[in-house]
């Protein structure tokens, strides 16, 4: 039986922009507060906010989103923080991987509603960790799920940066059941492994997709303490780190750790492929990149 869900899509994408607006604010607030260490006497980065668009087959009705990007700034070399609100038909290999991931009714209506948030953020210190987040909603007519986490990418690892992020994330997810949170970190572990390299590309966090329980209310609320968990559970540790010293050394091996990151993203990553493969634009998609990495 078909499901039309507007004013839960609607509650669903505002959601994702008032995330956004907040996680934008706190990394200027950053940018503003970095008055010690390297690139402190330039001014604070800014984000840089344009629209994004959806075009497929000459149909500009497709849906879009805002891209807000900085890069250059005191304590981010380069973030973005992206929301997006897509519809329309999905494609032929689209509907077939829907299909094989047990979605009915792709051969009678393969109509979508696609809404979420995604950030990735590459830092100027070394010493500061990578971090990626996002969550989301997907419908069709047949159909409806949430997905989403966060993970961190360090290239010099503290454990106790690892425990503080883990510990914050079992905190926000332990109101919604206590296997939650090793359920989703034993996915993330899964999700964010890189094959070729037989290694994670960082040190874990949290990660789900295809979550539909029967209960919207709980499964919207799950996915919102998901989003609330990130900035507490990240903004302490670059608060920590972003005024140690660093040298060429530490700065290689932040470059090289990126090339995983690259790698994962290029050949793995779900939601590239999905972005890419519905005609999302492709600067929005490939945002999650770092301006600079190395191979060895």
């Amino acid at each position: 039986m078909a499901q039309d869900f507007t004013a839960e899509k609607q509650r669903a994408a505002a959601w994702f922009r008032t995330l956004r607006d907040q996680i934008v604010e706190a990394f200027e607030g950053l940018e503003d507060s970095h008055t010690d260490g390297p690139l402190s006497d330039t001014a604070p980065g800014r984000f840089e906010v344009s629209k994004t668009t959806r075009a497929v087959d000459g149909d500009s009705d497709a849906g879009g989103g805002l891209m807000s990007v900085m890069r250059g700034g005191r304590v981010f070399e380069k973030v973005g923080v992206n929301v997006s609100e897509v519809y329309g038909q999905l494609g032929s290999s689209a509907q077939a991987a829907m299909a094989a991931r047990g979605v009915p009714g792709m051969e009678d209506d393969p109509s979508f509603w696609a809404s979420g948030i995604s950030l990735v953020a590459h830092m100027q210190n070394p010493h500061c960790p990578a971090v990626h987040m996002n969550t989301r909603m997907f419908w069709t007519p047949h159909a409806w799920w949430f997905g989403g986490g966060s993970d961190l990418n360090p290239c010099i690892e503290y454990n106790t940066d690892t425990a503080h992020f883990h510990n914050t994330q079992k905190t926000y997810l332990d109101p919604h059941g206590a296997d939650l949170y090793p359920t989703l970190k034993s996915w993330a572990d899964e999700y964010f492994y890189i094959p070729h390299r037989g290694r994670a590309r960082g040190v874990g966090g949290i990660f789900m997709d295809d979550r539909n329980s029967g209960d919207w209310e709980a499964d919207f609320a799950l996915t919102q303490d998901i989003g609330r968990a990130f900035l507490p559970a990240f903004v302490p540790l670059i608060e920590q780190r972003r005024t140690q010293t660093w040298d060429d050394t530490d700065k290689e091996t932040q470059l090289v750790h990126r090339g995983l990151y690259a790698e994962y993203n290029l050949v793995y990553d779900r939601g590239t492929k999905f972005g890419l493969a519905t005609g999302h634009d492709a600067n929005a998609v490939l945002m999650s990149l770092p301006p600079m990495a190395k191979w060895i």
